[in-house]
């Protein structure tokens, strides 16, 4: 798959802007606050629905505005098409593929196929379980649409319940509706466990492998997925957890508890392993979804680099823009430094300055 084009109108700072994409590596370059990751953050809603920074629909507006359009064109299978955005501050955002209308967000999942890097993907390892299950969710977003539908049933179901518990109803009232909530998430929750074990378990075979590589084969990586809940016992633990629920005024239990876990040598990479163990796994995390998004998919995803590069030692750099291989990869970028000590390959580079985009001509570094 190849981004051909992409058209922006009063989305974060940019006013109006339109860029041709090459095929193979392009550089976005300038200094920081000038607009560079809003032009991944564009492309990898247009494929998402979703911000990598978790945005609200209304940030993204550029301020004084109250709509938004983001128009990508783009090659899949050999066939040219567009996929139309429409951002707008109080109603839900309009996506159109071909300039028909798609009436659920669901079935945006799966057109566009990105894969995401940048510094803050290091807290993957770093962070809590919620920043694991957000990867889990949106990766597998990507790739199983009815994933996605179980994920969004079982999420709203899991803030009613939420509100529920929080609510001032009669004893006997509230725990009749729990009952039902509980059925309903059971029926939801087991399949999203299901899939997110399969695809741990896909991802930890290629994982191990890129992570090898990555360490000259001195370190084994693994991942360990730790469920809230095992399937055949997840109605049964809710119903024994009911009364603890109640007390706390919270869901305890089920898939958005879960977590996984990096190890090396058995021990946890986010408690014991060094910041270069930290960007290795990570690293490796990012080329296992590559290989597994292209393997489902039938094709190469585009692979969007925020300025990951500076995060990344010389060793790392080359090991990750040696499997870049055939991707079209678009990269932004502080310093151009790095790229010329390593006399990388730049197939068309741009700059940025204050929403202001100016292509230059193809350059080889």
């Amino acid at each position: 798959m190849k981004i051909q084009a992409l058209e922006l109108l009063n989305f974060r700072n940019y006013e109006r802007a339109g860029i041709s994409l090459h095929p193979g590596t392009n550089v976005f370059y300038g200094d920081n606050a000038q607009g560079k990751t809003n032009l991944l953050e564009a492309l990898y809603l247009a494929a998402t629905a979703k911000s990598h920074r978790g945005a609200k629909d209304r940030e993204m507006i550029r301020f004084g505005e109250e709509e938004a359009h983001i128009k990508v064109l783009f090659e899949k299978k050999d066939i040219s098409e567009r996929l139309d955005m429409h951002l707008k501050k109080n109603h839900p955002k309009g996506v159109a593929r071909n300039a028909v209308p798609i009436r659920r967000i669901t079935d945006l999942f799966g057109i566009l196929h990105v894969v995401f890097f940048s510094p803050e993907d290091l807290s993957i390892v770093r962070s809590g379980p919620g920043e694991r299950r957000r990867f889990l969710d949106l990766e597998l977003c990507q790739l199983d649409k009815i994933y996605a539908r179980n994920l969004v049933s079982y999420n709203k179901l899991l803030s009613q319940k939420n509100k529920l518990l929080k609510d001032n109803l009669p004893d006997g009232e509230k725990r009749a509706l729990l009952e039902v909530f509980n059925e309903q998430m059971v029926s939801y929750g087991i399949p999203i466990l299901q899939r997110r074990e399969a695809f741990l378990e896909s991802m930890n075979d290629v994982v191990s492998v890129f992570h090898s590589e990555l360490t000259d084969h001195k370190e084994d990586l693994s991942l360990s997925y730790h469920k809230s809940v095992k399937e055949k016992e997840f109605a049964d633990t809710l119903a024994a957890g009911m009364e603890k629920e109640l007390i706390q005024r919270m869901s305890l239990f089920g898939p958005h508890r879960d977590d996984f876990r990096f190890l090396i040598g058995g021990e946890n990479v986010r408690i014991y392993g060094s910041q270069g163990q930290k960007r290795s796994a990570a690293l490796s995390l990012k080329l296992g979804e590559i290989q597994l998004v292209k393997e489902a998919a039938g094709e190469e995803p585009v692979l969007l680099l925020d300025d990951v590069l500076s995060e990344l030692d010389s060793l790392r750099q080359n090991q990750l823009l040696e499997r870049i291989g055939s991707l079209q990869t678009i990269i932004t970028c502080t310093g151009l430094k790095e790229m010329e000590e390593n006399r990388f390959h730049i197939d068309q580079l741009f700059t940025v300055k204050e929403g202001k985009i100016k292509c230059h001509s193809q350059k080889k570094i």
